[in-house]
Formats: structure tokens, C-alpha cells, sequence
């Protein structure tokens, strides 16, 4: 078979659905295909001749800078998601892949439109939080019913106590008084077995067993693998003071997850994460103690605000507001607590004290 010497990739690059362009290491585009010039609105002339950066929604435009130098120092940039600005106005979702060539001063990227899938996420994360805010206040109803019914219920017994049954000679009367203070009696502990129920049922129907940390750290890493592979991520493990507890294998798994796809999702774009996690027992507390050098929280702005549903703190459009939700409630469901520790820019410390 002759060998052909020559290819041209112009149909390939041209017909393309996805987004193909190359930038220089100026911050300027240097060739589009139709694609781009399709999906943005913008001409070529419009987009050669103004800043990548002018097209970058404005939230999201320091964050994908500090990525662009990485691409300078020969980094491959791999599943970073931003948003973009059409010229009339609609804001887009890409997903990039980018390569950079050195001697050639070029940047070579890929980008998918993941707008509707974005979205869909937002749509789900919406009904999430109208599900957990009409728990909530079914549960605050409920609680107010039962516990302002008592308070008259007791009143009745009161009653009852003070009465002199010997002063009432009507047999029916004693016989009526009696069976209003029986229902009266029934119903004030059926209002108190009700208002214990309600206090225990989250906890209920929840599994416990004894749950090994690094059998779980082992299946979430696995999980992961290629996001902690592209972010190039480093671990610092130490389970030897304490290897478990007694939990629920798939709120911990949740717990593991969120923290870590977390200190992905807000490392510095010029340092790879670091993650330590270790165990121990301080004064008969069992705890784990997870920590990443990552951009880290302005506490005194933050607040106890950071394990709210729906609470975003930095400028990351793939933010939701739900992950550190989670982490809190299937730590305190259980009777546990958790506490944090930070710093803009000098990383996180997430305390997990267990219930003894």
C-alpha cells in the first residue's frame, strides 16, 4: 500500500461538531473553525482581533487565566469546564481539552457545548433543595403541632388534679370526668411517643457496621482515578491511631467523595492538591481530620454559612452548593460533628469528631 506523505486535516478541522481552535500563548485566537464562529456568534475578525478573555464570562475569567499560564509552562489542560459569552448575550457552557506546544508558542484546544447538560444539573439541584426545604418544614410543622397540642393537654391533666370527685355525687358525671381524664391521658402520651418518634426517625432505617477508612478511601479513589490522575493529586494517608468506625459504609463514601472531588475542584491552578488525611483519638473523641493546601475560605466571611444547601463561596461556575451539605448531614444525622479550618489561599482542615 503506497504510503501517503502528505494528509490535510483542513475537512476534518472545518467540518468538525466540536469547537477546534489555536490559540497563541498571547491570549489571542489564531485559527477557528466554523464551529466556534457558529456557536459564539462572533466573526473571525471579531475574534482574532479582541482577547480570549474579552469572550470568557467575567466570573470565570481569572481562574481559566491562571490555567492559561499553566498551558505556558508545557501543562496539558484536561476537563476544565467555563463559561462563555455569545454575542447575543447567551451565556455557554464549553468543556476544554487543551495542548500546548512550546516551540511553536500555540495552544491547541477542543471544546464540546455542555450547556444543556449543565442545565439538567441545575435543574436537579433546584428540586433537591425544594425537596429538602419542604422536609423541613413539613418536619417544623409537624413538631409545632405536637408540641403546642401539649401544652393544653397538659393543661387538662392540671385540671383533672385539682378536681374533688368527692363533692360530686352524680355517678354518671364521675363516670364521664373518668373516661375525659383516661383520653386525656391517652392522648398526652401519644403526643409525647409521637414527638420521640419524630426526633429518632432520620436515624431510624440508617445501617451501621464497623466501616474500615482505608477500604473506603481504596473505593473512592477508584472511582475517581482519572480526575485524580489529571490532577495530578498526592496523598498523605495515616490510619494506624484508629482504622474505622462504627458508621454507615455509604454516608462515609459520600463524606470521602465530596471532600475530594472538592479539593480538586478549588486547588490552586499552579499547585497540584496535596491531601492529608489521618485519624486519631483525642480524649476518648474518635476523629478524622482531612486537610488540602487549596484556595482555602475567608472564614470571617464564611462563617457557619459553609455547610448551608445552596452556599457557594468562590467563583467556580461548576459549583453547587450541595457537597459540604451532604458532608455535614451524614455526619450529624449520626450523632457526630464536624468543624473547619482555613485560609484564602493556605488550604482547608475539615475535623470529623464520630459519635462515641
Amino acid at each position: 500500500m503506497q504510503e501517503t506523505k502528505s494528509l490535510s486535516l483542513e475537512p476534518f478541522f472545518n467540518l468538525s461538531m466540536d469547537l477546534l481552535c489555536i490559540a497563541g500563548y498571547d491570549g489571542y485566537f489564531k485559527k477557528v473553525n466554523p464551529a466556534v464562529v457558529k456557536l459564539l456568534g462572533y466573526s473571525e475578525e471579531e475574534l482574532f482581533s479582541r482577547p480570549i478573555r474579552e469572550f470568557i464570562h467575567e466570573e470565570d475569567r481569572d481562574l481559566t487565566a491562571r490555567y492559561r499560564e499553566n498551558l505556558k509552562n508545557n501543562v496539558p489542560l484536561v476537563n476544565y469546564e467555563n463559561r462563555y459569552v455569545c454575542k447575543s448575550g447567551e451565556i455557554i457552557w464549553l468543556h476544554w481539552t487543551s495542548i500546548p506546544l512550546d516551540d511553536e508558542k500555540l495552544v491547541y484546544a477542543i471544546a464540546k457545548n455542555i450547556t444543556h447538560k449543565k442545565k439538567l444539573e441545575m435543574e436537579r439541584i433546584e428540586h433537591l433543595i425544594n425537596l429538602v426545604d419542604k422536609n423541613q418544614e413539613l418536619k417544623r410543622l409537624n413538631y409545632t403541632a405536637s408540641h403546642d397540642l401539649r401544652s393544653p393537654v397538659n393543661n387538662l391533666l392540671s385540671i383533672f388534679g385539682f378536681l374533688d370527685v368527692s363533692k360530686i355525687d352524680d355517678d354518671e358525671m364521675l363516670e364521664t370526668l373518668d373516661y375525659m381524664k383516661l383520653a386525656t391521658e391517652g392522648l398526652n402520651n401519644s403526643l409525647n411517643k409521637y414527638v420521640d418518634l419524630l426526633s429518632k426517625k432520620d436515624n431510624s432505617n440508617i445501617e451501621l457496621e464497623e466501616v474500615d477508612f482505608e477500604s473506603i478511601l481504596k473505593q473512592v479513589k477508584s472511582s475517581i482515578s482519572s480526575l485524580l490522575v489529571n490532577a495530578n493529586v498526592t496523598f498523605k494517608v495515616d490510619f494506624s491511631a484508629l482504622k474505622g468506625v462504627r458508621h454507615n459504609v455509604n454516608y462515609l463514601e459520600s463524606v470521602f467523595l465530596n471532600l475530594m472531588t472538592n479539593s480538586i475542584k478549588y486547588a490552586k491552578p499552579d499547585v497540584p492538591p496535596v491531601i492529608s488525611i489521618t485519624s486519631r483519638i483525642l480524649e476518648d473523641r474518635k476523629q478524622l481530620v482531612y486537610t488540602d493546601n487549596g484556595l482555602g475560605f475567608d472564614m470571617d466571611q464564611v462563617g457557619d454559612k459553609i455547610f448551608g444547601l445552596n452556599q457557594k463561596f468562590h467563583h467556580n461556575g461548576d459549583s453547587k452548593g450541595v457537597g459540604l451539605y451532604l458532608v455535614y448531614n451524614h455526619i450529624a444525622s449520626l450523632g457526630g460533628k464536624i468543624s473547619v479550618d482555613s485560609e484564602v489561599d493556605k488550604g482547608t482542615t475539615f475535623t470529623i469528631t464520630f459519635k462515641s
